[in-house]
């Protein structure tokens, strides 16, 4: 029935916008610190899921090889960080360059190591059964990534509000020069926030694993989701990586089932719209 099909459409819509916020929220916080897109953020997704995929393999408990997988990418996050971006201070454009070519590497990487197979990682054994709930039939497994995608914002939210780590990151993104000249250890920040999104993003991969099934151009099908939303909800908002990933959650499910053609053109307009008459994005706060 039609309605039927609404409903349905909008919980994948709602499971979907709480993965893509564990990806986005990280990204959000490290573009709006370091004024870079972190291009390589959808390859640490990626990579994510191949971790998680390999630790399933081994024999591990799916939960295990979540916080695992997220670590893993967190520990190459700080790599980059400390090892490559911070010889390249001050020169935006040779980071965002560095970043692209790092997820060119990683994604060369994961298709020498888990060839060009797709591989879809086995939700947890007691997640498989389908929820019953009026006549309908909802994957549990999806409500649960939902669910903690709720818990990573109220923690997120408790982190960036009360906080003394949350107010240095926050003053680093509302005023970075001010920020050095109070005494914040903005390098340190740097390497914080950093390894905070790439465990997030990591965690989100193993996570997506059972939903999007890990394959060679995941991270391209990725990034560009979470470049709308930071450009929607704002560099470095936390409530605008939350209310955006939601409404890019809708808006590519509802706009590949509704219109494959256009869905596109219906996930990039509202980005456009707010890139001119909003360019600090909804929730960003504007620079002076």
């Amino acid at each position: 029935m039609q309605w039927q099909f609404w409903i349905i459409q909008t919980l994948n819509s709602v499971a979907f916008g709480g993965l893509l916020f564990l990806l986005s929220s990280g990204f959000s916080l490290i573009f709006g610190l370091m004024r870079i897109p972190n291009l390589a953020h959808g390859a640490f997704f990626m990579l994510g899921t191949y971790f998680g995929y390999t630790l399933l393999q081994k024999g591990l408990h799916f939960w295990p090889a979540a916080l695992l997988g997220g670590i893993g990418v967190g520990l190459l996050g700080i790599a980059l960080e400390r090892f490559i971006l911070r010889k390249l201070s001050g020169n935006e454009q040779g980071q965002v360059l560095v970043t692209l070519g790092v997820s060119f590497i990683i994604a060369d990487i994961c298709l020498l190591v888990w060839t060009g197979d797709p591989m879809p990682l086995a939700a947890p054994q007691s997640l498989r059964r389908p929820l019953l709930f009026a006549g309908f039939a909802f994957p549990t497994y999806r409500l649960v990534v939902l669910g903690i995608a709720l818990v990573a914002a109220v923690g997120l939210y408790l982190l960036m509000e009360r906080t003394r780590l949350g107010a240095m990151i926050r003053a680093g993104v509302d005023d970075m020069e001010m920020a050095r000249g109070v005494g914040i250890p903005v390098s340190r920040l740097f390497t914080t926030v950093f390894l905070l999104g790439a465990t997030l993003a990591g965690i989100g991969g193993v996570l997506g694993g059972p939903i999007l099934t890990a394959y060679p151009g995941l991270d391209a099908d990725m990034l560009p989701l979470a470049l709308i939303v930071v450009i929607l909800g704002g560099a470095g908002s936390l409530l605008g990586a939350f209310v955006g990933s939601f409404v890019v959650g809708f808006l590519y499910n509802f706009g590949i089932a509704l219109a494959p053609d256009l869905a596109y053109f219906v996930l990039f307009f509202p980005m456009v719209l707010v890139l001119v008459f909003l360019p600090q994005g909804l929730f960003g706060r504007v620079q002076i």
